[in-house]
């Protein structure tokens, strides 16, 4: 798999994740406590969590005392963050109707990479109440032992690529696509370095766009050379989680 696309042009990776559902909530990581807690300064903020999935974000956020509202455009996935009794709407971001309303904090968490940015930002623009912000946030979690190396080429033994960070946040992208849509931005890490179980690692990378669109023969198959791999010590890693926090000048 090399292709080069802006990820939200690739719609069948984009909408792969409904199939997975249950999984991705299962064991998908969440956000770092304090990432939460300097997103939510007060309790009764009003939240916008675009791209929700199944809601793990948007409930760690309702969590510290925020209200939130989900968007996701997978039913499968909202119907997961639904059963959490969340506040969700089906929708992309693109289609979404605010309906008037405006928001104290909007927030992409995993989720930026798949709309098209410069639509994006015009929309939240639109719908972002005054002195309100706009949070990407992305846990980037690399393996340690076995290295990132070792396990590339198991991926590359089926013909597939590792999950790696996007590229909108590892190169010189975002910022001035920020700057030109009006926004000032920071960045803020949060590094947490977990460890994980074979089985458990091999859960949440099949559950990423990447795996998901492979043959389902392949996904058996890479699933069974990672665990062969990674063996009885499972996989010690790094999460150097980010939030590229924005305000707009209005």
């Amino acid at each position: 798999m090399n292709d080069r696309r802006p990820l939200h042009r690739d719609r069948s990776r984009a909408t792969s994740f409904g199939s997975a559902a249950a999984r991705y909530d299962r064991f998908r990581p969440r956000y770092p406590a304090a990432l939460i807690d300097d997103l939510v300064p007060r309790t009764g903020i009003r939240v916008l969590d675009v791209g929700a999935g199944t809601g793990i974000a948007t409930a760690q956020l309702r969590a510290a005392g925020a209200d939130v509202l989900a968007v996701e455009p997978d039913p499968q996935m909202a119907e997961i963050a639904a059963g959490k009794g969340l506040a969700v709407e089906v929708a992309t971001f693109a289609d979404w109707d605010p309906c008037g309303r405006t928001f104290d904090l909007v927030v992409f968490a995993q989720s930026f990479h798949w709309v098209d940015p410069k639509r994006a930002l015009r929309k939240v623009g639109a719908v972002l109440a005054r002195s309100g912000r706009l949070a990407l946030l992305w846990n980037r979690i690399v393996a340690v032992r076995p290295g990132p190396d070792e396990l590339a080429g198991v991926y590359a033994s089926v013909g597939a690529e590792p999950q790696r960070p996007s590229v909108l946040v590892e190169g010189e992208d975002l910022e001035p696509l920020l700057a030109a849509a009006g926004f000032t931005s920071e960045r803020r890490h949060y590094t947490e370095h977990p460890h994980y179980g074979g089985a458990e690692w091999v859960e949440m990378v099949s559950t990423y766009s990447a795996v998901l669109g492979l043959p389902a023969a392949d996904q058996d198959v890479l699933r069974s050379r990672l665990a062969a791999t990674i063996g009885d010590a499972g996989v010690q890693a790094t999460n150097d989680a980010l939030t590229v926090l924005c305000t707009l000048t209005r």
